[in-house]
């Protein structure tokens, strides 16, 4: 591995460190010198969470080589304060909770740092265009804009000082009143550890040789190649696990690397623990798989096909749940509507897009206990399947939460934690494990993509008399969340309306694909796309009102839901009529109003960006004879 030694100053310091000349300047500051506020979300220049500044200019260091920094005066977030008292920009972060998760907001703080040192006054626009290269998952942004704002107020002197201290007073409870995050002031200044953060003494990189096909049977590994290489201290496969391998949330059909064959493209087929990332990764190539390719599921419909290719023996009709709810009559119900709509709605396959990549780091303690720190969503369950795993006694399996980066449901399953536990076992030294992005996208959990067939009986009067919804899922190559799924998705099925008369189906079945998990409504959302959009197509075809349609049907105290739970109490009326007021809601039926509402762009309705405002404004500077790269300072001159 060729090196190079590089000089620059970093927040101040002079520092000179000999380092490999593959290495990217996020490499140097984060593994050569420790500042691991500057975080890695994407390493293609997307997501902004590595930005610092070079030589005064804010860039994206996942993009630029370390041999550029030579000579180079570098910022990153931890020398923005210092050892000394937080920025207004930061502070602004911390009063308006504008960071979450906390993984983008080293990255959003330095955006918005750069944007306020390029122009102090700089309106909302601009903010916008220049925060542009930063994505954040968790907030909306209202909250980091509203920062920017704060922060750009009080350097101003349109502000006090205080404003930025200062809260309003709590009372009696903390509900109701604006509370700062506890943690804000350490993810504000990048002091918070992620667990691609950790670093400990003598910790070996791993990385994960995975599938090209979607349905393969495994001949044979053959892994001498990579066992004799420099730096390797292990290579583990499905072979090497000592206990019950399977895990999941429902049903543990899921290796923790492919046993026997492989079920998706990406799937974990063995992997390497090695002194470095290159060594790693060299040795992953070395490894020699023979696959024998089978025919493969790529779509629901398929799977349920007569004499579809079975994913997992002990579903041969590839069903990974099947939830069936019944209430009253359907049949009857249908014949007494005056009117019948049916149509279908399709949901497609979602990624989390949490910013921070799966990560993880395993070690096994003085007294023998195998840790594992990951971001885990789901982690007592999850220490209970790897002591299953690892053929161990639960005292001897701990798991600890890192700080999550963004989850979403996304890291509920678990997927890469046993590969590093065995690893730690099998080396008895510190292992991590950090997935690019890439990996991210093509071994993780997605939403379920559906199919859902609907059929809904009407009065004339907007009361619904029947319904049957029919949902097809696609779960993906294993189970993990996917009968939780389905039960949430029935039980919601039918939104917050009684329907006397309903027969509601979810399933959720094997494919080749990346398995389906949790994300954020568990189901409910595929299920209340279709039954919403139902109600909107019922009011248009009965000439009905979008509110009064559901104020016709909604639950109400004494209702019965789709499971035969009677409500002592209910609030959907109350939910409506805020709705309505608050959105200014004209009255009408859907389709009679075109471009005519007088409901939209009201005085409360923050306004879309202007692309280009920044431009526009530069030059109309230039046209009056302002230089637009002046600095306020020069211009002032």
């Amino acid at each position: 591995m060729s090196e190079m030694k590089i000089s620059m100053t970093v927040n101040g310091r002079k520092v000179t460190k000999t380092v490999a000349t593959h290495k990217r300047l996020l490499d140097v500051l984060r593994d050569d010198l420790n500042l691991t506020g500057t975080k890695e979300g994407c390493g293609a220049g997307e997501c902004g969470t590595c930005s610092v500044f070079v030589d005064g200019k804010l860039v994206k260091s996942c993009l630029m080589p370390a041999a550029r920094a030579e000579g180079a005066d570098i910022e990153t977030v931890e020398g923005l304060a210092g050892l000394g008292p937080l920025t207004p920009v930061q502070k602004a972060f911390h009063k308006t909770g504008a960071s979450q998760c906390g993984y983008c907001i080293p990255g959003m703080v330095m955006a918005a740092t750069n944007c306020l040192r390029q122009n102090p006054e700089a309106d909302l626009d601009e903010i916008k265009e220049r925060m542009g290269g930063n994505i954040c998952r968790c907030t909306g942004y209202t909250k980091i804009l509203e920062a920017v704002e704060i922060a750009r107020d009080v350097v101003a002197g349109r502000r006090p000082e205080i404003d930025l201290e200062a809260d309003e007073p709590l009372g009696d409870s903390f509900i109701g009143h604006n509370v700062r995050r506890i943690d804000a002031p350490s993810k504000v200044t990048g002091r918070l550890r992620y667990a691609a953060d950790m670093k400990m003494v003598d910790m070996l990189q791993m990385q994960v040789l995975r599938s090209p096909h979607p349905h393969a049977r495994i001949l044979s590994i053959d892994t001498s190649a990579a066992e004799a290489m420099e730096g390797v201290e292990c290579v583990i496969t499905a072979d090497d696990v000592p206990g019950t391998d399977g895990f999941g949330v429902f049903v543990h059909d899921q290796p923790i690397m492919a046993r026997g064959k492989v079920r998706h493209v990406g799937e974990a087929v063995a992997a390497v623990a090695a002194e470095d990332l290159v060594t790693a990764r060299r040795a992953i190539a070395a490894i020699k798989v023979e696959y024998e390719p089978l025919p493969f599921i790529g779509t629901p419909e398929e799977a349920i096909a007569e004499g579809a290719p079975v994913i997992h023996d002990y579903a041969p009709d590839n069903v990974v749940k099947h939830i069936p709810l019944r209430k009253g009559d359907p049949e009857k119900g249908f014949a007494e509507a005056d009117l019948i709509l049916e149509d279908q709605f399709s949901t497609q396959s979602v990624e989390h897009a949490y910013l921070e990549p799966e990560a993880g780091v395993a070690f096994v303690d003085h007294d023998d206990v195998v840790t594992v720190h990951s971001p885990s969503q789901n982690i007592t369950h999850h220490r209970h399947m790897l002591a299953d795993i690892l053929g161990l006694p639960i005292n001897k399996v701990r798991m600890v939460m890192s700080p999550v980066g963004g989850g979403f449901g996304g890291k509920e399953d678990m997927i890469y934690q046993g590969m590093l536990a065995l690893a730690a076992i099998r080396t008895r030294r510190p292992v991590q494990l950090n997935f690019t992005r890439e990996e991210s996208l093509i071994a993780s959990a997605k939403r379920h993509p559906s199919k859902v067939t609907y059929r809904m009986g009407l009065k004339w009067s907007g009361e619904i008399t029947a319904i049957k919804f029919d949902m097809l899922a696609d779960g993906g190559a294993y189970g993990m969340s996917s009968e939780g799924v389905m039960r949430k998705a029935a039980i919601l099925s039918c939104g917050p309306y009684e329907v006397h008369n309903l027969q509601v189906d979810t399933r959720a079945v094997y494919t080749n694909n990346t398995p389906s998990g949790a994300f954020r409504t568990f189901g409910g959302m595929q299920a209340q796309f279709a039954t919403e959009s139902m109600m909107d197509m019922a009011a248009e075809a009965l000439g009905l009102d979008p509110f009064e349609i559901r104020r016709i049907n909604m639950y109400r105290a004494g209702s019965l839901t789709h499971t035969q739970h009677k409500l002592d109490r209910a609030s959907l009326d109350q939910v409506l009529d805020a709705a309505e007021a608050a959105s200014r809601w004209e009255a009408g039926v859907p389709n009679v109003r075109g471009d005519l509402r007088g409901d939209m762009g009201g005085p409360d309705t923050r306004k879309p960006c202007t692309l280009g405002a920044r431009i526009v404004a530069e030059v109309s500077d230039l046209a009056s004879g302002d230089h637009p790269t002046k600095t306020p300072t020069e211009a002032a001159e």
